[in-house]
């Protein structure tokens, strides 16, 4: 399946009357721009354009209510959908925070990955350890072998 493909996520894990989804054109691309602009440190400031972009080029995950369609949670990840992923830009609403949502939300993108034989997904955090611990992340085990190059800092 091309990244850009639309599908329904079912993950058992969300609350009741919730869903997840890699459905692009149900995207807020208001509100995500929003929420990630000026509500998540990383992203503070961030300009339209740059979002817009971001979303073109990644597989996106929403949660909506099933009923009112409206979206609670983002997240999107860079990959090739065949050996590595890179998550990001996850982001609960902090209206429904503190009820299983950023959990459920990288189960099931965790589930959809592995579905695709993708065999290592990367991600950093300054404050959410424990959530993504809960489904498996954990610490880098050899971070000498990694190495970054940060470019328009």
């Amino acid at each position: 399946m091309a990244a850009g493909t639309a599908r329904r996520i079912m993950t058992g894990q969300l609350p009741d009357g919730y869903e997840l989804s890699t459905d692009a054109t149900r995207l807020d691309v208001d509100r995500v721009h929003e929420w990630l602009s000026t509500d998540a440190y990383w992203a503070m400031g961030r300009p339209r354009a740059n979002q817009d972009a971001a979303i073109a080029g990644s597989l996106n995950f929403g949660v909506y209510d099933s009923i009112s369609g409206a979206q609670v949670a983002y997240a999107r990840v860079v990959t090739d959908l065949a050996t590595f992923a890179w998550l990001c830009d996850v982001y609960v609403d902090r209206s429904v925070r503190g009820k299983g949502f950023g959990t459920a939300l990288v189960t099931g993108i965790r589930a959809h990955l592995a579905r695709h034989g993708v065999r290592r997904v990367l991600l950093a955090t300054a404050d959410a350890h424990d959530v993504y611990a809960k489904v498996g992340f954990h610490p880098l085990e050899t971070p000498d072998e990694w190495m970054i190059l940060r470019l328009n800092d």
